[in-house]
């Protein structure tokens, strides 16, 4: 889809279980003819992406297709795209009949249970020159300890952003817009006092997710990466500061179950002082609501140490007939120049090795976009994609935002809570190794 932040936090849920269940089909009709060679380009190949077939990027797509099939003409790229609706359940379809396509588009997650159930090309093993054109930190973000140490995509594009304010809330509920926060302390703190004055606004509008225990300095596995523990003592005062918020009604009961796109309409609709935004938040807000723009403030994004950063990659299907073409073909996608051409259409990250130094994310030319571009890329050389590939975006995210919710209704101990949330997604995570 047009990349967003928190996209990929829908997909992997209910793929591994179809997998499983339908092991005896993996590879359908991917394993009906004889493969290609390995290093092998010819032959005729499917890539899909997620949401990018419209005004914005059909065009890039179409010339980067063309320009690879030129330079290797016994080649043919099918490009298809799948809506952001429904994407994990296409996902899961396809894999489970053995019709994935060769190229696709994913994050660590889905990525993670499609490589556990074998689905994946292990590029470590594959294509082990590749490692080097990329950042390690991108490397590694789709390098899974928990399968062995296997990386299983190509490091595409990162997304990390700045944190939004409204300077008008800000200074109305009691609070100076020049000092922003920039830790989890100093945003609570000035959440309370917006409690306190404003109790028709807030700063904060959802539950923390995964990453924000990260952020917060949380350990979210254990050093084996085989076990959660985000319910250590870290991570119920964490919780403990959203439920004492509750309980000043800095929070309402929305915000219990509100996503990030509820949270983003309640700060364009001028009611939330704080959004956590990325690199084309800025953007979006000066056309979609202008009035919030007016009085826009732009801080770092929060974090107790490093920021939160997202990643996208594409994978190769490992049932391919034609692997040595979708190697060839991902590696071209994501090459230093094609990934500078696409973070700049895009308004996000590259990931290959030295391409955040080219003057587009370095040199200010005193447009405010561009100054949130430069701020966002110092951000992405010190972030950290804190979501565990293992954490499931739509079982394990849910039990943790319910059990979180119960904590904050006063229905259980926060400590209880958390033990329930680490409980589940291990016994998900044993049952699935």
């Amino acid at each position: 889809m047009t990349p967003t932040a928190g996209r990929r936090a829908l997909v992997a849920g209910t793929v591994l279980g179809s997998l499983l269940l339908s092991s005896c089909v993996i590879g359908g009709d991917n394993t009906s003819a004889p493969k290609a060679s390995d290093t092998e380009v010819s032959g005729t190949i499917t890539f899909q992406t997620w949401n990018l077939k419209n005004d914005k990027f059909t065009s890039y797509f179409n010339d980067l297709i063309a320009s690879f099939e030129k330079e290797n003409p016994d080649t043919k790229i099918t490009w298809v795209d799948q809506p952001a609706e429904g994407y994990q359940d296409k996902l899961s379809a396809d894999a489970a009949a053995g019709s994935l396509p060769d190229v696709v588009d994913m994050g660590p997650e889905a990525a993670y249970t499609l490589a556990r159930a074998g689905m994946l090309l292990d590029l470590g093993k594959a294509d082990p020159k590749a490692e080097g054109k990329y950042l390690d930190k991108a490397w590694q973000a789709m390098t899974f300890d928990g399968l062995g140490g296997g990386t299983y995509g190509y490091p595409w594009y990162l997304n990390t952003g700045p944190s939004f304010f409204n300077k008008k809330l800000l200074a109305k509920c009691a609070l100076d817009p020049a000092k922003l926060p920039a830790t989890y302390d100093e945003l609570f703190d000035q959440a309370e006092t917006m409690a306190e004055h404003c109790p028709d606004e807030a700063m904060i509008a959802r539950m923390p997710a995964i990453e924000t225990f990260g952020e917060y300095g949380v350990p979210l596995m254990d050093e084996g990466r085989g076990k959660f523990t985000y319910n250590d003592a870290k991570g119920v005062e964490l919780v403990e500061r959203f439920r004492a918020l509750y309980a000043k009604k800095g929070l309402d009961a929305e915000a219990l179950n509100n996503l990030q796109t509820k949270e983003v309409e309640e700060f364009k609709a001028g009611r939330l002082a704080y959004l956590p935004g990325s690199s084309y938040t800025l953007g979006d807000i000066e056309e979609t609501a202008p009035d919030v723009y007016k009085n826009l403030a732009i801080g770092p994004r929060i974090s107790n140490g490093s920021p939160n950063m997202y990643i996208e990659s594409l994978v190769v299907n490992a049932r391919s007939k034609h692997p040595g073409l979708a190697k060839a073909f991902a590696t071209y996608v994501t090459n230093s120049a094609n990934q500078l051409a696409f973070a700049e259409k895009a308004s996000v990250f590259p990931s290959s090795a030295g391409t955040l130094d080219d003057p587009y994310f370095t040199e200010d030319d005193g447009d405010p976009a561009t100054k949130v571009r430069i701020e966002s890329t110092e951000q992405v050389r010190k972030a950290v994609v804190w979501w565990p590939p293992a954490f499931s975006g739509s079982s394990d995210s849910e039990t943790l935002r319910e059990q979180i919710a119960q904590a904050l209704l006063g229905k259980k101990s926060v400590q209880s809570a958390l033990d329930a949330s680490v409980t589940y997604s291990n016994e998900r995570l044993e049952a699935n190794g």
